[in-house]
């Protein structure tokens, strides 16, 4: 399907509202808007396969966009807006983008951009405008609201969100059909059971590669999307109750903040219109997962994925229940693990996972990041670490990049960080290797409380004596410290990368 069926036969339908705001879009009004803005791309000469940018916050008119793009047969980079000026002008340039499409709001960082984005061929802002830029309101006036001539599908091109280094373009083939018939988008109907009557929360940024991808799948269905601006614990209950939400779509790092909510705001609203909780991004700390399905009930979905598209793993409450830990079984691929040499390993031992069958990828403009993330056999990996159990549910232990070697033992965070953040003061966590003269790495935790007023030696003892009550000691930090806040992506990846280096850089 596609949003001009959906608007010719119930026009009046809500596509979308602003949660905060309460602006409401229509599919008639989706539709109108989105075959005027892929009449303008026509106009200014972009054709199948050319790119367009965007750098926006949680929009109303970021769907139009990207639904212009979709039906043009065109790439659309969405950008993170908390990127600085330089990490936003590599994007536009790397990907070529012919038009560059922001909001007001980012005029402080995209001015500099006119003058070293050369390859941009128009430059639009929304909600007025500087020097260099049009208004995108203004431009689609003088186009129609019916459809272009030669519509076909096109695809989002997302860039990874630089965990681990410079942020990748993940580049995959447009689908080689007529518009509307992009059945990869329909996994909101075909997976999860949305349907046309259904509501779907959407908390998280849309440029990111879960949130608009499922929320495009939910346009593609006739399902009303709701949008937070924002992530917020209690008004994402709220919201719940409020909007009657069936369907949603979450991190790990919201799970834990809405749990740690005092338990007479948490029970205070009605959750049981959830039909469907989504969860990714991030490995869920066991416990954190037990009581989500304790409080919401089985409703609790989730899957193992990446931008690049090259496999899909999930399960529901019930398989999860029945192999806690375990992030699914593959769903349209299979799965193989690898030791440091390439050999598959056996159930139960871990090692690199990789994918086959999925989904074809590449790393746009870097073949050596493209190469790194294949087998000799093809198979690709995201450079997850994990491993299979004798029923073939997929269990991840951690990125191979954070794997921490201390005295030539290695030792993967994500344990002692799953323990950490179910004590009752810490809101958030970080593990990560810093120097150590005798044995390379030792392992330190950066912790932030509920309660930045609490920090002390006493509490660093405590957090130690927790882990250690847990863990393996070999595995728990040696330290602990405070920060008022960690470097988290919206979508729930930590830059621990930022953290690392700091402590690094001090041995330099």
């Amino acid at each position: 399907m596609k949003p001009a069926d959906i608007a010719a036969a119930t026009p009046n339908k809500v596509a979308y509202v602003m949660a905060e705001t309460g602006d409401v879009v229509t599919y008639a009004e989706l539709e109108a808007r989105a075959n005027q803005a892929a009449h303008l791309f026509r106009s200014l000469g972009l054709k199948r396969g050319d790119h367009i940018a965007l750098l926006l916050e949680n929009h109303v008119s970021f769907f139009q966009i990207c639904w212009a793009a979709q039906r043009a047969g065109l790439y659309y980079t969405a950008i993170s807006w908390r990127l600085q000026q330089a990490e936003v002008e590599y994007i536009v340039n790397n990907c070529e983008a012919k038009v560059f499409i922001t909001s007001h709001a980012r005029a402080g960082v995209v001015e500099p951009l006119v003058a070293t984005t050369p390859l941009v061929q128009g430059r639009y802002m929304l909600d007025g405008v500087i020097d260099g830029f049009s208004s995108f309101e203004a431009a689609l006036e003088s186009f129609a609201e019916t459809p272009i001539d030669d519509e076909c599908e096109g695809a989002s091109m997302l860039y990874s969100s630089g965990t681990t280094g410079y942020p990748k373009g993940v580049k995959k083939p447009l689908m080689d059909v007529a518009y509307g018939d992009g059945e990869a988008l329909n996994v909101m109907s075909a997976l999860y059971g949305a349907q046309s009557d259904s509501i779907y929360l959407s908390p998280a940024p849309l440029y990111h590669a879960a949130p608009l991808g499922f929320t495009m799948s939910c346009l593609r269905n006739g399902v009303t999307v709701v949008v937070m601006a924002h992530f917020e614990a209690e008004f994402a209950l709220q919201c719940i109750e409020d909007f009657k939400i069936t369907h949603s779509q979450w991190v790990p790092t919201m799970f834990v903040r809405m749990l740690k909510l005092p338990e007479e705001v948490r029970l205070k609203y009605d959750v049981s219109s959830l039909q469907c909780a989504i969860h990714a991004a991030a490995p869920c700390p066991i416990p954190i997962k037990e009581a989500m399905i304790h409080w919401w009930g089985p409703v609790i979905n989730e899957y193992y994925a990446g931008t690049e598209g090259n496999g899909f793993v999930q399960l529901n409450s019930q398989e999860w229940l029945a192999h806690k830990g375990s992030v699914g079984k593959p769903l349209n691929c299979e799965i193989h693990i690898c030791d440091d040499e390439g050999h598959p390993v056996p159930a139960g031992e871990s090692g690199t996972i990789y994918f086959s069958g999925g989904g074809e990828f590449e790393y746009y403009k870097d073949v050596e990041k493209t190469a790194d993330s294949r087998h000799a056999r093809g198979w690709s990996t995201l450079g997850d670490v994990g491993y299979l159990d004798e029923d073939g549910y997929v269990y991840l232990t951690d990125r191979k990049h954070f794997m921490i070697i201390s005295g030539g033992v290695n030792i993967y965070p994500q344990e002692a960080e799953n323990v950490l953040i179910t004590h009752d003061k810490v809101v958030d966590v970080a593990v990560f290797g810093v120097p150590n003269a005798e044995f390379g790495e030792e392992v330190k935790a950066v912790v932030q409380l509920r309660d930045f007023s609490q920090a002390s030696a006493m509490l660093e003892i405590e957090l130690l004596d927790f882990c250690r009550d847990h863990l393996s000691h070999v595995k728990c930090p040696r330290s602990v410290d405070f920060r008022e806040e960690l470097p988290r992506h919206p979508t729930g990846k930590l830059y621990k990368r930022l953290l690392k280096d700091e402590y690094w850089a001090t041995e330099k």
